[in-house]
C-alpha cells in the first residue's frame, strides 16, 4: 500500500528488516554527514556568516580534529558543501580529498529554492556543479539541503522540483531524506516513475539543533542529549541492521567537550563488529546496484484523498 504517497516523498512502505543486505555481510551501514554550511538563513552564505570566529574555527582547529578522528577509527564521511565555500577555500577541499572522505553539493550558497525566482532553482543547481566539479576534479554524486538554525520544522529545503533536477542534472543521490530510516527512492513523477534514491536524515542527530544557542532546551546547549540520542538510535539500527546516519559541524562538534562526545560515538560505534562507515556515494551506489528503482518500487495508485476543508 503506498501510504507515503503524498505523504512524504515516496511510494510505499521501506525495506524491512532481515531483507537488507550491506557489502560483505555487514550488520549496518554508517553515513557521517559533515555540515561545511555556515548559512544561518535561508538565503544562503552572506559576509556575515563567513566573519563568525566560530566558522573559522571550524575550518582550522575543528577540521583538524575531524580529519583526525576520522582517519583514526576508519570512518569516510561525506562533506556537504556549498560551491561558495568550495570556491573560497580551495585548501580545505584539498584536505578533505586527501584523506579519502566525499565532496558532495548543498547548493551554490547553501540556500533555501523557497527564496528563489521561479526558473532560478535549476541555474543556481547547474552554476553549483560546475564550480564543484571544477574544484574537485569530478562532478558532485550527492547533494544535500541540509536543515538551518531557522528552520522551525527541521525539513531541509528540497521539494519535487528539486529531485527532479537533480535526476536530469545526473545526480546519483540526495542525501537528507525524511521519509524512512534505510535508503529509500524519492518519487518526484509518480506518472513516468521518476525518481531519485534518497539517503535518511533525522533532525535528532544534527548537531545543529543541539549545540551554538539552540532555539529550544535548558542553557545555551544540550551536548549530553545529543550524545544520548546518537548512542541509542546506532544501538536500534545495530540491532536491527539497517542504517544510521549522524551530521556534524566542525565549527559545533570541533569544540572541546563537544567533539569529545562525537569522539565517544564514533569510537563506540566502530568498535562493534560488522559497521560499514562509507560515503554516500558509496552507500548510494551499493543501494543501487542491489535494490535498483527498476524492480524495487512497486508505484500503485494512490489512496490520498483530498476534501473540501481539507488542509492540503
Amino acid at each position: 500500500m503506498p501510504w507515503k504517497d503524498n505523504y512524504t516523498t515516496s511510494d510505499e512502505i521501506g525495506m524491512r528488516d532481515g531483507t537488507i543486505a550491506w557489502p560483505d555481510g555487514q550488520q549496518m551501514a554508517l553515513g557521517l554527514t559533515v555540515n561545511l554550511n555556515p548559512a544561518a538563513k535561508g538565503t544562503g552564505i552572506g559576509a556575515k556568516d563567513l566573519a563568525y570566529p566560530t566558522w573559522h574555527f571550524g575550518l582550522t582547529q575543528g577540521l583538524d580534529a575531524f580529519l583526525a578522528l576520522f582517519a583514526e577509527t576508519g570512518v569516510r564521511a561525506t562533506f556537504a558543501t556549498p560551491a561558495v565555500v568550495a570556491e573560497a577555500y580551495p585548501d580545505v577541499i584539498e584536505r578533505i580529498l586527501t584523506a579519502g572522505h566525499e565532496i558532495a553539493a548543498q547548493g551554490l550558497l547553501g540556500e533555501d529554492p523557497a527564496t528563489l525566482a521561479p526558473g532560478q532553482e535549476a541555474e543556481h543547481m547547474a552554476r553549483a556543479t560546475e564550480v564543484l566539479t571544477r574544484a574537485t576534479g569530478a562532478a558532485p554524486k550527492g547533494w544535500y539541503a541540509l536543515s538551518r538554525p531557522d528552520d522551525r520544522a527541521a525539513t531541509g529545503c528540497a521539494t519535487d522540483d528539486t529531485v527532479a533536477l537533480l535526476r536530469a542534472q545526473g545526480y546519483a543521490y540526495f542525501g537528507n531524506g525524511l521519509a524512512d530510516d534505510a535508503p529509500y527512492y524519492w518519487v518526484s513523477d509518480a506518472q513516468k516513475a521518476g525518481a531519485l534514491l534518497a539517503l535518511p536524515y533525522y533532525y535528532h542527530f544534527d548537531d545543529t539543533f543541539f549545540l551554538m544557542f539552540p532555539r529550544e532546551g535548558t542553557g545555551l546547549e544540550r551536548p549530553q542529549a545529543l550524545l544520548n540520542n546518537w548512542r541509542a538510535e546506532f544501538r536500534a539500527q545495530y540491532r536491527r541492521g539497517r542504517y544510521f546516519n549522524l551530521c556534524v559541524s566542525p565549527a559545533r562538534s570541533g569544540w572541546g567537550h563537544r567533539f569529545d562526545n562525537l569522539a565517544t560515538a564514533l569510537r563506540e560505534a566502530m568498535a562493534h563488529p560488522g559497521v560499514w562507515a562509507a560515503t554516500g556515494a558509496e552507500i548510494a551506489a551499493h543501494w543501487q546496484a542491489r535494490y535498483p528503482a527498476s524492480g524495487t518500487l512497486k508505484l500503485a495508485p494512490s489512496i490520498w484523498q483530498d476534501y473540501a476543508d481539507s488542509l492540503t
